[in-house]
């Protein structure tokens, strides 16, 4: 039996989800897929300057786990930079710290931890105990044709 996925915690959904070289029409370029927690990988070591000890403990996930995280992402990066590709940010095992649960029943919204919805207990709505509880995607970057479509909740 293959084992379990184990979610990684990531604070934020990227805002952009794509880049390419500038010059060069997007149809004419091959492009590297980096993973959402590949990018928090990346944020945490790289542009918050942490140690890889705290990294893994922020996602929940093995010092030699992190390492690996970090370094496929390292590599990718280089890939696209050094050879002109573009690079696709999607998808990936990942999970936000809370998530925002909205009652099928009632329309009511609350937040359940990460270590809750990880889990993959059965949710109800704490107002009025109907099990119909949906999760409400995160606000992220519009869909470009390929990747996840992230929803504007307020749509």
């Amino acid at each position: 039996m293959a084992r379990p996925v184990k979610w990684r915690r990531v604070a934020l959904i990227p805002q952009v989800s794509y880049f390419k070289p500038a010059g060069i029409p997007l149809r004419a370029l091959e492009d590297v897929g980096l993973t959402v927690e590949q990018v928090e990988a990346i944020r945490l070591k790289d542009v918050e300057g942490l140690q890889q000890e705290e990294c893994a403990e922020r996602m929940h996930i093995s010092r030699p786990t992190f390492h690996r995280v970090l370094g496929s992402a390292r590599r990718k990066i280089a890939d696209a930079l050094i050879n002109g590709k573009a690079i696709r940010i999607e998808g990936g095992n990942f999970a936000l710290p809370s998530q925002l649960f909205r009652c099928g029943h009632d329309g009511h919204e609350w937040q359940v931890p990460f270590e809750m919805v990880a889990s993959k207990r059965p949710l109800a709505c704490p107002r009025c105990d109907s099990t119909g509880a949906l999760p409400v995607r995160p606000v992220g970057p519009a869909r470009r044709g390929r990747g996840p479509a992230w929803q504007d909740r307020r749509q």
